[in-house]
């Protein structure tokens, strides 16, 4: 999700970049490449490129937060399965119940009970 956020900002100061005319790698001290000269000759055909380029991006960083959270190699919850986030009450009250099937028995005292023949 950090990633998407980084790469919208990124692509909203390179669009801006481009469409002003300022060359960002003069103010860095670098020499100025060739596609950039291409970007600022061609500022639509660039803008567009940069922009559904970058949306394709951004769309596959966060379409991929599906997520499972497992407790002693069970699953407990998928985002898979329901398509959502579990609220933490939910999660908490799901753990619990998970934490209470897990506790062993106490097994039987002997001489609990008699079979009779």
């Amino acid at each position: 999700m950090l990633i998407a956020r980084v790469l919208g900002l990124l692509k909203m100061v390179v669009i801006i970049s481009i469409l002003s005319g300022i060359n960002l790698f003069n103010k860095f001290g670098i020499e100025t490449p060739s596609w950039w000269t291409w970007c600022t000759e061609n500022k639509i055909w660039s803008c567009m490129m940069i922009f559904f380029m970058t949306n394709a991006l951004e769309g596959h960083f966060i379409s991929t937060g599906a997520f499972e959270i497992l407790l002693n190699d069970i699953p407990v919850w998928s985002k898979l399965e329901t398509g959502r986030i579990p609220q933490p009450p939910e999660l908490f009250q799901i753990i619990d119940n998970h934490m209470l099937l897990d506790d062993p028995m106490e097994p039987m005292k002997p001489g609990f009970f008699k079979i009779k023949n």
